[in-house]
């Protein structure tokens, strides 16, 4: 399960929430069918309703008061992996790339990708190094990531000099 949003409070009076979306283009949340909580116990049909200054309007399937809105207030909304579109192939979703092993160009072991940061500029990794069990961020990018191969699930990085010791 990917996490995709999160409800931000009540909108009005008739159940409507605030929902913050977490896809590149926000208004795709309503395009992968049914949220989920995280534990998977609940699902929600999504109809979006509006957009608002950093959230859109939205209603919920079974949601249908300001008080059951309000209760929902933090909620984590995933879908599956699966419910995403083809990508490109140089393009990547985030979660695809959590976990995948690091090399350097000579075959080296450094470690795993832990997180993937946007900070506005780029991409950043996060990389957690096997020798010391810390962690170094990387931007993503060609120059740094020459290779990314989603089948072995491993990266080969040309890191800068300094970054990785």
């Amino acid at each position: 399960m990917v996490l995709v949003g999160a409800i931000a409070g009540a909108f009005g009076v008739k159940g409507e929430v605030r929902l913050k979306s977490f896809t590149s283009e926000p208004e795709d949340i309503a395009s992968y069918g049914p949220l989920f909580t995280e534990d998977g116990s609940q699902s929600f049909q999504v109809r979006l309703s509006g957009r608002l200054k950093n959230a859109l309007s939205a209603r919920l399937s079974g949601i249908s008061s300001k008080e059951q809105a309000d209760r929902m207030k933090g909620m984590k909304l995933f879908v599956p992996r699966e419910a995403f579109p083809q990508l490109p192939d140089d393009e990547f979703y985030h979660a695809d790339l959590i976990g995948l092993s690091v090399y350097d160009t000579g075959g080296g072991e450094i470690g795993a990708v832990k997180a993937v940061l946007n900070h506005g500029a780029t991409d950043l990794l996060e990389l957690r190094l096997t020798a010391s069990n810390e962690t170094a961020l990387l931007p993503f990018t060609r120059d740094y990531v020459p290779t990314v191969d989603m089948v072995a699930r491993k990266l080969i990085i040309d890191p800068p000099n300094g970054l990785i010791e």
